[in-house]
């Protein structure tokens, strides 16, 4: 004789607790990899609105244009201001830096007036914000050709990069040195010179060339710069400690000797306060980077692993569980269900009576 069997019990629906785990899991480990494949790439792009101020100072000469004589040991000022253009950012999608740099004397650098300055020139430097490199658009001036000026790219590598020199009207290469710590913050250290270059021409009074017989004259402009030495910060290209030891000289036309010093000086450098605003914005600039490429991703992908292989295990173990039943559930099972398991005796046909 069978025994009633009880029916077979109904897989059960995943519990909401381990979706919810899972879920949240899985967004967070889809939002480490989004801010390291996708949101630090788009970080790294130069900034549009930009209004920053360098300032080097050092010992020099230059020639005193009043009294038309040398002056020696003076302080030598070089200022200059950067200010991005948004408006023209924005439609271009470039990186729009106008550049208004001043050179001062003591005397010139007390009227606080740029068109009073010893000298004054300006520029547009335009370039690709991702790259670094320069486009050739929205009313760049002059051309600016290589690979840095007034910032490096990002990630720099350690290699030669090609450096625009403002004065000079062309890139030089700068070589990679090791590094160096500047206030404590390590930077790259590049380093180059210009050779005695001409770069123009400038009427001027024969007899300051050494032609008196000729009241003016086209004297031809050099220039040289023994030492650029820059120190960029690895992660953002910005320049954090720069040295330049530039010279200006006249030539009379044809000659091979300069006739007249304009400026001289063995190193003009960083100020000091110049030197920790820059520091202090490369710092500030690493830890922005570090936080969304590292930081945040490592965290959102350990936060996420977890709920996410919680909830997996919760899904699988969830169903088991209640799709197992007792041994002496299975309708197949004649087995007594006390644990008897012995067989049911055989019974045998009633004999009918004679």
């Amino acid at each position: 004789m069978r025994r009633p069997t009880s029916p077979r019990p109904t897989p059960s629906r995943p519990s909401i607790p381990s979706l919810l785990l899972l879920g949240a899991g899985v967004f967070l480990l889809v939002l480490a990899a989004m801010l390291a494949w996708y949101v630090e790439p788009r970080a790294e792009r130069t900034p549009v609105d930009i209004d920053d101020t360098v300032v080097f100072a050092g010992s020099g000469s230059y020639f005193d244009t009043t009294t038309l004589k040398p002056v020696d040991g003076k302080t030598i000022t070089v200022t200059r201001r950067v200010l991005g253009d948004v408006a023209e950012a924005k439609r271009s999608g470039r990186a729009v830096w106008d550049v208004s740099t001043t050179i001062d004397t003591p005397e010139t650098l007390a009227w606080g007036d740029p068109r009073r300055s010893y000298q004054w020139t300006v520029a547009r430097w335009v370039s690709d914000r991702r790259t670094n490199a320069p486009v050739h658009c929205c009313g760049e001036t002059p051309r600016i050709e290589g690979e840095a000026f007034l910032k490096f790219p990002f990630d720099l590598e350690k290699r030669q990069y090609r450096w625009w020199d403002e004065t000079l009207g062309a890139a030089i290469p700068l070589d990679y040195g090791g590094t160096t710590k500047v206030l404590g913050h390590r930077g790259y250290r590049f380093t180059g010179t210009v050779p005695d270059t001409r770069i123009g021409v400038r009427q001027v009074p024969g007899a300051l060339v050494g032609l008196d017989a000729q009241p003016q004259v086209l004297a031809e402009e050099w220039y040289a710069n023994a030492g650029v030495e820059l120190v960029v910060d690895q992660r953002t290209g910005r320049v954090i400690d720069a040295k330049i030891a530039p010279r200006k000289t006249l030539r009379a036309p044809g000659a091979t000797t300069a006739s007249v010093v304009l400026l001289n000086s063995e190193r003009i450098a960083f100020t000091p306060q110049t030197r920790r605003h820059q520091v202090d914005s490369a710092k500030r600039d690493d830890r922005k980077l570090i936080a969304i490429g590292r930081i945040v991703p490592l965290s959102a992908a350990g936060l996420g692993a977890v709920p996410a292989a919680l909830g997996v295990v919760f899904l699988v173990r969830g169903p088991r569980r209640a799709s197992g039943g007792a041994p002496g559930d299975d309708p197949g099972d004649d087995r007594d269900p006390g644990g008897d398991t012995r067989p049911l005796p055989e019974r045998h046909a009633e004999p009918t009576p004679h």
